[in-house]
């Protein structure tokens, strides 16, 4: 198994070189991030957007411009749209957010005539290795999903599984996390995670083991689970944190980066193919992390 982003990197260097197709590339730390990919043969880069900026950062980098397929679009509207149309017809295509709106290039991304859209909703998961942690930690949904309903978890949970399947994990441990562990009919995120419970014993949801509602600390921490007499079989051996809302997820994927010196790799799960759509206060080396993890998913 998979313990590390390290080995996720390796794992990636290890497939067939992908294509990547960056929408509005003329961003400096995301072709940094591009760079590190190619040079490593994860991926052969697309560069969509404003050509004379795209080539003036490459020449600023230092980058030699033709290793890369650069492609003219001035209207970031058009880019996205031209990126998404080349990924929506390559095989071993995915997409990177360059230099424009989230809303843009989703907007794009889910166009109903060339989009990428599914019968799932898309959904962000970020894979963490933390110092403190024995494992990877898989987290969903901090950054799309705001107030997700039940269905819209149990497909979060599912897009989720996916992204820990292209690391290796066969059937991953999926808590679902509430502020305690007993179900209280006035907290909504503890019901919801006894339904989900059920539906994944009835097979709704499958190739996972769902447990809940958990607290955070039980979830991830057999120790924990042990001193709170919690008795789900994988309390405290979580892969996948479901969050209940944006603002849990959201701050604890920061609490991770920022104080406990956690390295991440992100995705958005739920599409055709993985969409790498990083934060703008995020390092380039998360962003060529996140490539490393999306060129894995679309190798499924």
């Amino acid at each position: 198994m998979i313990k590390t982003i390290d080995e996720l990197v390796k794992k990636s260097i290890n497939i067939n070189t992908k294509k990547l197709v960056v929408a509005c590339a003329d961003d400096e730390h995301v072709l940094e991030a591009v760079e590190m990919a190619r040079s490593q043969n994860i991926v052969n880069g697309v560069l969509v957007g404003n050509e004379d900026n795209i080539r003036k950062i490459l020449k600023k980098l230092g980058y030699d411009e033709s290793n890369y397929q650069i492609i003219n679009c001035i209207d970031q509207a058009e880019a996205c749209l031209e990126s998404v149309k080349i990924v929506s017809t390559e095989k071993d295509a995915f997409l990177m957010k360059g230099f424009v709106d989230t809303s843009v290039i989703l907007k794009a991304a889910l166009n109903k005539e060339f989009g990428l859209r599914t019968e799932n909703r898309i959904s962000h998961v970020s894979v963490m290795e933390v110092p403190t942690h024995d494992k990877l930690i898989f987290m969903s949904d901090g950054a799309m999903n705001i107030a997700p309903t039940l269905d819209e978890k149990r497909q979060i949970i599912e897009n989720s599984v996916k992204i820990a399947h292209a690391i290796g994990i066969e059937t991953p441990n999926v808590g679902v996390i509430g502020a305690i562990e007993k179900i209280n009919p006035n907290m909504e995120a503890t019901v919801h995670a006894g339904e989900l419970v059920e539906m994944n014993k009835k097979g709704i949801i499958e190739n996972c083991i769902v447990g809940g509602p958990f607290a955070l600390d039980n979830a991830i921490n057999k120790e924990a689970a042990i001193h709170k007499g919690v008795t789900d079989p994988i309390a405290g051996e979580v892969d996948i944190v479901v969050m209940p809302r944006i603002e849990a997820g959201n701050v604890f994927y920061k609490t991770m980066m920022f104080l406990a010196n956690a390295k991440s790799a992100s995705v958005i799960a739920g599409a055709k193919k993985p969409i790498v759509l990083t934060s703008r206060a995020d390092s380039t080396i998360s962003k060529f992390y996140s490539i490393a993890l999306s060129a894995l998913v679309a190798d499924l």
